[in-house]
Order: C-alpha cells, then structure tokens, then sequence
C-alpha cells in the first residue's frame, strides 16, 4: 500500500479511536442514562465520576488513556511498514498527527454527532504513548492539585501547561514538541468554562454538584 494511503487511513483509524464515547456508552448500557444530559454535560471521566460514581469513572479514565495510547500504537506500526528513509523523515509527524486526531475524536466524537469530552485522558495516553517522564511529571502534579483543590479542572489545565514547559525542556524530537504544545493549548482552551467559574470561585469540587 502508498505510504501516504497508509498513513491518511492511521490518521482516520486515530480518529476513530479517540471518538469512541468511553462515558457515554457506560451509562447507556449500565445505568440507561445519557451522560450528556446530566452534571456538567460533558463527555469525560470527571462527569462520569459525578454521575455514576467511582467505579465507573476510573473505567472511564482507563480506557480513555488507552485510547490515546492506541492511536500512537497504530501510527507506529504503520509506518514501521515502510523503508527507512520514509521513517525516519516523516513517522514523527505522522505520530503527531495521529495523536492530534485522537484529541479531536474525542472532543468531536462522529458518534455523538461531533460533541464529546476535553480530552484530558485521552491526550495523557498520547503524551504517555510519546514522552513518559512528561506523562508522569504531569499526572503527578494532576493529582496533588486534585487532592488539595478538590478541583478536576483545575488540575487538568495545570498539568497539561506543565507538559508545556517540560517537552520544551526535554530533549524530544520536534514533531513531538509540536503535538505536546498544540495539545497541552486545546485541553486548556476546551476548559474556557471552567476557566471562567474558577475565577469567579464558582467551579465545582469533587463532591459537589455542577449546578452551584
């Protein structure tokens, strides 16, 4: 198969990957409930904590970062088919890329008629699949603001702006660098509501309903 045939497949493949509504189909097929018409609305583990409970949601979170995860997979392979020198020139854009594609999947799932999540698990799986001490760094620091803060976006925007600061620390390939930073700004930008309520102290806690 064309290389590039091949590739613009992985990069629909990725897509495919990231728009599978992890949440969505836990609470139609467990609880009968549309996710998205309860607690914030949104697609996403953090919802899914708020509506159907612990359980479910660490289900969520799981399968959403693998999601991630498989969409760099299945670039790699891709192209690993190929000779060396297409490789080597190109297959860390095209990773990125494929990455990329998964955030939008998720966030525009076709499935949810182009609505979804903010990406947050699932663009850990990309970073995970990419740079892990990057990953890690910011999972930490997710979690200890969570743990302080009770405040899951609030720990989301800041450990996607620490994976910023350190793929442009880290000694990675641009293509990477690239794909970090553009997706580290989307999370942030699809948390602009949230944004808006922890500035005027009204964003829910763990905990809390999102109606306050």
């Amino acid at each position: 198969m064309d290389f590039w045939i091949a590739n613009l497949l992985g990069l629909v493949g990725a897509y495919l990957l990231g728009s599978i509504p992890t949440a969505y189909l836990v609470g139609k097929r467990f609880y009968n409930l549309d996710i998205r018409e309860l607690g914030s609305k949104s697609v996403g583990a953090t919802n899914a904590l708020r509506v159907l409970g612990k359980w479910p949601a660490l289900a969520v979170l799981l399968i959403d970062i693998l999601k991630g995860v498989a969409a760099v997979i299945l670039a790699r392979w891709i192209c690993s088919g190929f000779p060396p020198l297409s490789e080597q020139t190109w297959s860390a854009w095209l990773i990125s890329l494929s990455g990329i594609a998964a955030l939008l999947g998720h966030g525009w799932s076709i499935w949810l008629r182009f609505s979804g999540g903010k990406s947050v698990a699932t663009g850990l799986g990309v970073v995970l699949a990419l740079s892990w001490p990057v990953a890690l760094t910011a999972l930490v620091l997710f979690g200890f603001v969570v743990a302080v803060s009770r405040i899951v976006s609030l720990g989301s925007i800041l450990a996607a702006l620490t994976a910023i600061v350190l793929i442009c620390v880290l000694d990675e390939p641009t293509p990477y660098r690239v794909l970090i930073i553009a997706g580290g700004l989307y999370v942030v930008g699809r948390h602009s509501a949230n944004v808006t309520r922890l500035l005027s102290g009204t964003e829910p806690r763990i905990g809390q309903s999102s109606k306050r």
